[in-house]
């Protein structure tokens, strides 16, 4: 495994982090699945977890899977979404949130705090004047550094937008950047990577296979035409599958390799289940880097679609049910 220096923090962190939302099952099968999930990274080199109260269970398998190993590791966690009803500007609400996360957790400090969806304000109006980006949250983020039960702060948001105009204040250490910059997906790089280099923001990259979208080939539905798939969308996955097919990489080791190829970025969470697919993701991140040639490729076939197209699900429903333009998945 290699490691990467996650920005101002300084923090080692493994460049292939363990994303939480899909260790977050309260059957006790997933659950022992879940735990053995994180104890395999840990065996194979990797040290940031990354999980939030809005993913289920999640806070409580990690602290579970955590709890006494002996291999450093780091934790970030988020605020938003508990208690409920949520209350984004209640600081004592966003007080007990993290008392709670420390108790799931079992720990007596948190590595990293974020601000879940800070760009959403559909999802937690959290900002009591959304042009300087002030709130309760930012006071609450300062007494808990003093008191050491959090070491560094951050963001973690999915606007390719909005979310780099918070950054610009300048007041958080790591960005978590989530389903913008993968194989067909690079808004990232226009304003959110620039953004974070200018204020020496370590880089963590979420999604970097769209929650399943670039997990696996779908040639039978790509050709079938779905209905919230636009032509120039299914023109570039057919373009994407036959690059596939001459380069000889699978799809999800294509996708995981081509955003570690990036310097600027710091981590990448992949969603592992079980061991398995642990074990095949860091497999994939330990071949290194894509050669030029494949990312120039990737790179002509990604500004097919430079820009998402207004009525795409912003979670592309493979396999899943389909409940309207931009809705489906969320």
């Amino acid at each position: 495994m290699n490691y990467r220096i996650l920005g101002r923090t300084g923090l080692r962190v493994s460049e292939l982090g363990m994303g939480g939302l899909f260790i977050s099952r309260v059957g006790n099968e997933e659950r022992e699945a879940g735990i053995a999930a994180v104890r395999r990274a840990l065996e194979l080199g990797v040290n940031y977890f990354d999980t939030a109260p809005s993913y289920a269970d999640s806070e409580e398998v990690l602290g579970e899977a955590l709890d006494g190993v002996p291999q450093a590791h780091i934790v970030s966690t988020k605020l938003g979404g508990r208690p409920q009803p949520f209350q984004p500007k209640d600081k004592d609400a966003l007080r007990r949130s993290v008392d709670e996360s420390l108790r799931l957790l079992r720990r007596d400090h948190i590595d990293l705090l974020l601000i879940h969806e800070p760009d959403r304000p559909r999802q937690y109006d959290w900002w009591e004047d959304w042009e300087s980006f002030h709130g309760p949250v930012q006071e609450l983020l300062e007494e808990l550094k003093q008191e050491g039960i959090i070491r560094f702060t951050g963001l973690g948001g999915t606007t390719a937008y909005e979310l780099p105009r918070i950054m610009a204040t300048g007041g958080y250490d790591v960005v978590l950047t989530a389903f913008n910059y993968s194989l067909l997906w690079r808004e990232a790089l226009i304003a959110v990577l620039p953004e974070a280099q200018r204020q020496e923001m370590g880089v963590i990259v979420g999604s970097p296979l769209q929650q399943g979208a670039l997990a696996r080939r779908y040639d039978e539905e790509i050709e079938s035409g779905l209905p919230w798939l636009s032509p120039p969308r299914r023109e570039q996955y057919r373009r994407l599958y036959a690059a596939v097919d001459e380069i000889g990489i699978p799809l999800a080791e294509l996708g995981l390799r081509m955003v570690l190829s990036n310097p600027a970025v710091s981590t990448v969470l992949m969603g592992a289940r079980s061991v398995a697919e642990v074990e095949a993701n860091v497999r994939a991140a330990e071949k290194g880097p894509l050669p030029s040639a494949v990312l120039a490729c990737l790179q002509e076939i990604a500004d097919m679609v430079p820009f998402r197209p207004f009525e795409e699900p912003f979670s592309l429903p493979f396999g899943r049910p389909y409940r309207g333009p931009g809705l489906a998945g969320r």
